[in-house]
């Protein structure tokens, strides 16, 4: 069995050139937000210098100033720190919540089973965007309450994705003989159901990773993510929409930013799914 396994993942298909690119971009921003941890070119916040506002793109400002002076490329760097941190706790909640929910659900069926599906009806009755601006408008702005605005989102998400697998692996004659075995429901969820959905859900948080990334700039965008001084590419896009004509790198670059991350993971998904899909198996790139 162990040998026939490894021959499997040896006949997997390549990776593709769009996992390729994806994860290419996702590095880049994932080190550019790294990098500004501990080194930005100016300082993003206090680094106000009025005689070098709105400034086009140069050698000194790769990417120009804003209209108080600061360096938009640091500003970049930031707020892909910000976006990124949003989106993955955001997700991470969604997974620590809502998986078990799916597979609790799957196990349990019955009541609870309703229960879940029917509160899960509820939260996708709302576009997701628009749950998470009541969300934070009720709770107030700040990137924490964004977090839990996107989070809560993704819990119903996962609880849907993990519990339809999950229902149709419980009717698999493997799972059959593990409780026959002597396993109880939640051990036969953790060691057999849960690595055996394990890749879809790695794919789909991927997807979700970039969705999270366009609701914080939404909420940032609107005034209800991470507040002032702290930089974000919502925001940013927000302040600079009164001076595109004029000033239009202030909003060609952030906006460039949010495309190329989202497009950046998408393909990085398409790529992971691709990968996983065991119908390419045996398949020439």
């Amino acid at each position: 069995m162990r040998s026939r396994s490894a021959a499997t993942r040896a006949r997997r298909p390549a990776v593709s050139v769009a996992f390729r690119v994806g994860l290419g971009i996702v590095s880049v921003v994932a080190m550019m937000a790294l990098v500004s941890l501990f080194w930005t070119p100016y300082d993003p916040i206090n680094n106000l210098d009025v005689g070098e506002r709105l400034q086009a793109p140069s050698v000194l400002h790769i990417l120009g100033t804003d209209h108080l002076g600061r360096d938009v490329l640091s500003q970049i760097m930031v707020g892909a720190r910000t976006s990124i941190s949003v989106a993955v706790i955001a997700v991470l909640l969604g997974v620590g919540v809502g998986v078990p929910l799916g597979l609790t659900a799957a196990a349990r069926g019955g009541l609870f089973d309703e229960i879940v599906m029917r509160g899960n009806d509820i939260v996708f009755a709302f576009p997701a965007l628009i749950l998470a601006i009541l969300l934070t408008a009720l709770l107030g702005p700040g990137a924490l309450n964004a977090i839990l605005a996107i989070g809560i989102f993704n819990i119903p998400v996962f609880a849907r994705l993990t519990r339809g697998p999950a229902l149709a692996l419980w009717q698999r004659e493997f799972i059959l003989a593990a409780r026959v075995a002597g396993k109880n429901k939640w051990r036969v969820s953790a060691e057999h159901i849960l690595p055996n959905i394990l890749n879809l859900l790695i794919v789909h948080a991927t997807i979700q990773f970039s969705l999270g990334i366009i609701a914080e700039a939404g909420l940032s965008y609107v005034g209800l993510g991470a507040q002032p001084p702290t930089p974000s590419w919502g925001r940013m896009l927000a302040e600079s929409q009164t001076m595109i004509g004029f000033a239009p790198w202030l909003a060609i670059f952030p906006g460039l930013a949010i495309f190329l991350t989202v497009f950046g993971l998408n393909l990085f998904g398409d790529g992971l799914r691709d990968y996983f899909d065991p119908k390419l198996v045996g398949r020439t790139p």
